[in-house]
């Protein structure tokens, strides 16, 4: 098993030797295709938008990070930054294409339409890109393809083997996010096609990363602290509160910039998306509450995330009226799923499928309900009933998906860490490295 892990633990160097060797050989492009022409105001909001966006998952970071144990601060928090470098990398060289190349029968795009941004450049798309250059929208949808799989990490937290863990954020990113992104939003997608709204990921990014998450947990195992029942004390709640602060921040980035452009659209999707988390923190406090619970600052930022997440596919597409009730409906839900997951054997360490999994189906159900001109408080039925129908499909696709996966990732690299590894902490076993002095000693203690 070590001479696995030590042969595989170079594969990071491998792919990007592999990738240097194809940019080098890679034959010279098709021409571009070209739309109209690009409106300056358009691009100040996008590249605007794919930077609040891209900080999402710094805030991520620091949302997960607080809510360990100090001895796995550092091995959390880096599980989601390393994201940001091998996801892009994986986009130029092949991500874009699989979710925004040609389409191959609506299930896939061609790898060579944009392998290594060929192709990708200052001139606008008439269907991707018609007012915007394509690499902003490009770079804009590589910020969504980072953050996804940097969501699952929390529910595997404190027990994965980080280079299992980079290779697992390859697989998923080809294997269930690219496809997914293609099916949704690229106008040849098949589910794009049938009518499924998702305006911003509930879908694509948020249903994907909660089911992986499920499957994960489920893969993993349980910790060593859940099998004894002990209390898992969070290491630090101003992180949590200053990553929450960074998410929602993000957010306008996340569901505003799905518009494409400075529109009236845009600015609906901004206001939906305040108004949507600031509901779903309040409810939950108010649940807590009604279970004779102090209000507390780590629930108040679970809900805020939760409001986010259900607002995420329906933003652009509901009233501000509508999403004040999204926010609550889903925070709600959420709080009830968590609360049978604490009395239950799965040990999803941070939540992420019940917040995360289960606020992305609230979110796409409440999209086919309230969504203008064609939901069902309309009167239209058809998109509740293809929501529905796409729900069970995805739910199927990236659970399933995810977990054979995970298994392919365990055969390739063992993906638990030993049970002395578990004790002493992933920051001092994986990386070390230690949160503070006094982590250090304890850690050195055992």
């Amino acid at each position: 098993m070590s001479g696995r892990i030590r042969t595989f633990s170079a594969f990071p160097f491998v792919l990007l030797a592999a990738v240097s060797v194809a940019a080098v050989i890679v034959r010279p492009a098709p021409p571009v295709v070209t739309g109209g022409p690009v409106n300056s105001g358009d691009v100040a909001w996008m590249l605007t938008a794919s930077a609040l966006v891209l900080l999402m998952t710094p805030g991520l970071s620091f949302f997960y990070g607080g809510m360990v144990r100090t001895k796995n601060v550092v091995s959390t928090m880096l599980q989601s930054f390393v994201a940001m470098a091998v996801i892009s990398i994986l986009w130029v060289v092949v991500g874009f294409s699989l979710a925004f190349g040609d389409s191959v029968h609506g299930l896939i795009g061609n790898p060579a339409t944009y392998f290594m941004f060929t192709r990708v450049g200052a001139a606008t798309h008439p269907d991707l890109a018609p007012t915007i250059p394509l690499v902003v929208f490009a770079v804009f949808q590589l910020k969504f393809a980072i953050i996804t799989p940097a969501l699952i990490t929390g529910s595997f937290a404190e027990r994965v083997r980080f280079t299992s863990y980079l290779l697992f954020l390859c697989l998923f990113s080809i294997f269930i996010y690219c496809p997914l992104a293609h099916w949704t939003w690229h106008p040849q997608g098949f589910l794009h096609k049938l009518g499924v709204l998702d305006f911003a990921g509930g879908t694509v990014v948020h249903m994907s990363a909660g089911l992986a998450a499920l499957a994960g947990a489920l893969v993993l195992g349980r910790r060593k602290i859940h099998l004894a029942s002990e209390p898992q004390i969070p290491a630090n709640i101003p992180f949590v509160l200053l990553g929450t602060g960074m998410l929602w921040f993000g957010w306008f980035g996340f569901n505003a910039g799905s518009a494409g452009a400075a529109s009236g659209q845009a600015a609906m999707a901004f206001a939906t998306t305040n108004t949507a988390s600031a509901a779903a923190a309040l409810a939950w406090m108010f649940l807590d509450a009604w279970r004779g619970r102090k209000p507390t600052a780590l629930g108040a930022c679970v809900g805020a995330v939760v409001g986010l997440v259900a607002i995420t596919p329906a933003a652009g597409y509901v009233n501000i009226g509508d999403s004040l009730f999204i926010g609550v409906l889903a925070s709600t839900v959420s709080n009830m799923v968590v609360h049978w997951k604490t009395k239950s054997a799965l040990d999803d360490t941070l939540d992420v499928f019940p917040c995360h999994g289960v606020g992305g189906m609230v979110g796409m159900l409440m999209t086919g309900v309230f969504a203008r001109d064609v939901g069902l408080v309309t009167g239209a039925t058809r998109t509740f009933l293809v929501h529905c129908g796409g729900l069970v499909f995805v739910t199927v696709f990236a659970f399933f998906g995810s977990y054979v996966l995970y298994k392919v990732t365990d055969f390739v690299i063992p993906l638990r860490v030993t049970a002395e590894q578990e004790e002493m902490g992933l920051d001092l076993s994986q990386h070390g490295e230690v949160m503070d002095e006094a982590a250090a000693k304890a850690a050195f203690s055992l």
